[in-house]
């Protein structure tokens, strides 16, 4: 069965879920988007990961890279291979050094130890089919530019100087507050592309 690559689109609060997030992951050089629904520890991962943060104490996704970087185990490539009754499943694919090794996982721990261990992330085309949909650029576009416009506007940061910023960013990853970590340093990217 075909392959097909995806890459990580973003990430947002689930509208129909309280308290989850929706991981949307898309086709590499097409229209279509897998969006999947995960914990908030889970995006919590995701985003730290993105955002190249450095938690004063290892996350347990950094617990497992630093676990299979010691016994020399590689992660070769995550495949969403499952969709069943509306849960999509993974598995890892992995190497010992002499065999393949194939681990299930779910989705979202999946793609959060992809990002750590840099590895693509598959899926087919009938979960595609099944779950994908279809988000036209122009839409999609005018979304993204919504969305920043919205933060932008709202950004409860504006106020405060770069030094007091990234004093506060500081504190919240030492306090392992990562959402707030986030939001104060898409305020400092923010200014650093406004100079």
């Amino acid at each position: 069965m075909d392959k097909i690559k995806l890459e990580i689109i973003g990430m947002s609060y689930s509208q129909s879920q309280s308290g989850a997030y929706a991981l949307i992951l898309g086709e590499k050089n097409g229209k279509r988007r897998l969006p999947i629904i995960i914990g908030g520890f889970e995006a919590q991962a995701i985003a730290i990961e993105l955002e190249k943060m450095k938690p004063s104490r290892p996350l347990t996704h950094d617990l497992f890279k630093r676990f299979a970087d010691t016994f020399n185990i590689t992660l070769q490539e995550v495949v969403i291979n499952k969709f069943i009754e509306g849960v999509f499943h993974a598995e890892l694919v992995c190497l010992d050094g002499n065999r393949e090794h194939r681990i299930d996982a779910r989705t979202s721990d999946a793609v959060a130890l992809a990002l750590r261990f840099h590895c693509p992330v598959y899926t087919n085309e009938k979960i595609m089919s099944a779950a994908g949909i279809i988000v036209e650029d122009k839409k999609s576009s005018t979304i993204r530019e919504e969305i920043k416009k919205e933060a932008e506007e709202a950004s409860p940061f504006e106020s405060l100087s770069m030094t007091e910023l990234k004093s506060m960013l500081s504190k919240a990853v030492e306090k392992e507050e990562y959402e707030e970590a986030s939001r104060i340093r898409d305020e400092i990217n923010k200014r650093k592309k406004k100079k």
